[in-house]
């Protein structure tokens, strides 16, 4: 028990009341003292009302608290943070090449399982670690089931994908090492970046009611996946502005994502298979660099005829090639399952050219991964449960000749995706 909590509100609460005083009540996490004045580590711990009998009643001062063992190792646990998810999926690939080169259909039943733990070291600085599964890939956590022991398929493919120290003060994030990318993204686009990529490297944050900064200096190759023969870095820098109008939201952005060292190197991970995932390889290594400038629009209406609704655009461009350099999406979407029987619906068409990005780092499922393709992607989802969605996707698109290097025509690719997803 608090003894100091209980003998404060006695305290406070004796006497005849003839008017109420209110009195803001704070407390430091670290130590478990309570407080009725602001300070360095004090955070609000909540609004009290105590009676005073007359004007010249002694005013009371919360000062520091006496807590019992029991009450310590509560606060303490309390500093512990942990969540995951997974993911079953049933999927299905369909190739169909114009020149007749035919592919057989493949049906998987497969799982994303991820694990994610945080402890708070400070009020302001947390330290942030992760597994997730699909043998090292950096942009999947898919893993298909095979013919061996279940406790297999959970253990032997899960991978770090976060490690590392995460400083938040007021409107300002700072991340270093291996944490999720905080870049925005509208609707989701994965036009530049796909949803499970982490960085590696330094990253920081200002957000505020009007507008978004992102810098950040990474090193791609750091990851554990990375076969690449040379160190490549990347940095960058996005800004983004958020305009609120009389019935919506509009966001206007701009980023540059400098690749240095991708030009004349290697592919970057092994789970590729050595294949440039669209991009431009002349005797097994990179043609292009990458320097990529990226513009987008996004116009968000909270109720559009009884559903969220959201419209977006978003074009790339490699400064660093002189050809098939340009790469766009296109997207909206009605509703958003948030809560329980909740349902939300997105549509995209995304067109990009061999070397508009950098395809390792774009959409994995879109086009089977990378650039070289465009086509249309339906993604639906419902909440079924508190914990629990069920989501489909499928994807048509027409993939360019000879992508990858091979000698094949163009071809038409289908793909479904069905999901449960189990959140704890």
């Amino acid at each position: 028990m608090n003894k100091i909590i209980l003998s404060t509100m006695a305290a406070l609460t004796l006497g005849t009341a003839i008017h109420a005083e209110t009195m803001t009540i704070y407390t430091n996490k670290a130590t478990g003292e309570i407080f009725n004045t602001p300070g360095e580590g004090r955070t609000i711990l909540g609004e009290y009302t105590k009676n005073a009998a007359v004007e010249s009643t002694p005013k009371t001062t919360i000062t520091e608290v006496e807590q019992s063992s029991s009450n310590s190792e509560g606060s303490i646990l309390n500093r512990f943070h942990f969540k995951g998810d997974l993911r079953l999926r049933y999927e299905s690939k369909e190739y169909n090449y114009d020149d007749g080169y035919e592919k057989t259909p493949t049906y998987h039943n497969r799982y994303r399982l991820r694990l994610i733990s945080a402890i708070d070291l400070t009020d302001k600085l947390t330290f942030d670690a992760g597994m997730r599964s699909g043998y090292a890939n950096p942009t999947s956590g898919n893993q298909t089931f095979e013919d061996r022991a279940l406790s297999d398929y959970f253990w032997q493919s899960l991978r770090v994908n976060i490690l590392g120290l995460t400083y938040q003060d007021g409107n300002h994030t700072l991340k270093v090492g291996r944490e999720p990318y905080m870049l925005y993204r509208p609707i989701k686009s994965q036009l530049v970046w796909d949803n499970d990529l982490s960085f590696d490297g330094i990253n920081y944050k200002y957000e505020n009611d009007s507008r978004i900064i992102n810098l950040g200096v990474n090193q791609p190759t750091y990851a554990e996946d990375s076969v690449a023969r040379d160190t490549i870095n990347l940095v960058v820098a996005q800004y983004v502005e958020k305009i609120k109008l009389e019935n919506s939201h509009l966001n206007l952005g701009a980023g540059v994502y400098y690749y240095d060292g991708v030009k004349g190197n290697t592919p970057l991970y092994s789970a590729n298979n050595n294949k440039g995932m669209g991009n431009t390889l002349v005797n097994g290594v990179f043609e292009n660099d990458y320097n990529i400038v990226e513009a987008f629009g996004e116009l968000k209406y909270k109720d559009l005829f009884g559903k969220p609704f959201a419209i977006a655009a978003g074009v790339a461009y490699n400064t660093q090639a002189s050809n098939n350099n340009f790469g766009y999406d296109l997207a909206f979407q009605i509703g958003k399952a948030k809560n329980v029987h909740d349902w939300q619906v997105k549509y995209s068409y995304t067109d990009t050219q061999e070397d508009a990005v950098l395809g390792a780092h774009s959409d994995s499922d879109n086009f089977g991964g990378g650039t070289a393709a465009k086509g249309h992607a339906i993604r639906t989802k419902y909440k079924f449960g508190k914990h629990t969605d069920l989501a489909a996707t499928f994807f048509y698109n027409k993939l360019y000749a000879n992508r990858d290097g091979s000698s094949h025509s163009e071809a038409y690719y289908e793909r479904v995706q069905l999901d449960v997803i189990l959140k704890f």
